[in-house]
């Protein structure tokens, strides 16, 4: 798992951290989020959102914004150095995808996707139902 950290994060100083990787995901969706809302996207609480975004606004990868209608409001958004160092990891991260999905065919390749489809389905019914046992379901 470290030689794929290695590969899609990077390494040394530059490298990025898993959670950053995952602000980025979502920074590269949108011009700019607000941080409550991407708080909620990334299913963490407000304060790590905020470190997240802390650490690549020190690393030049992301930018904060100031509401002009309401200063409380705080926007995010990645920088043009942001945009193209997650485009890398992204590019590396496919590659070593497609290289894993190589040991599988076509009809495994599919079961593969749906069954680790469910799997992600049933995590977040177990985490939600952990959170708020009170909650059908």
């Amino acid at each position: 798992m470290s030689a794929m950290r290695e590969v899609v994060l990077g390494t040394g100083p530059g490298a990025l951290e898993p959670g950053e990787l995952d602000t980025m995901d979502l920074l590269s969706q949108e011009e700019s989020w607000r941080m409550g809302d991407l708080a909620r996207a990334l299913r963490v609480d407000p304060s790590t959102a905020t470190r997240a975004v802390q650490r690549l606004t020190r690393a030049g990868l992301a930018e904060r914004r100031s509401c002009s209608e309401d200063g409380r409001v705080a926007y995010v958004a990645l920088t043009a150095q942001g945009r193209a160092r997650h485009r890398i990891a992204v590019e590396q991260r496919r590659a070593v995808l497609e290289r894993m999905f190589e040991h599988f065919d076509e009809t495994e390749a599919e079961q593969l996707a749906d069954l680790l489809e469910r799997f992600v389905t049933a995590f977040d019914e177990a985490v939600g139902h952990q959170l708020h046992p009170e909650s059908p379901g």
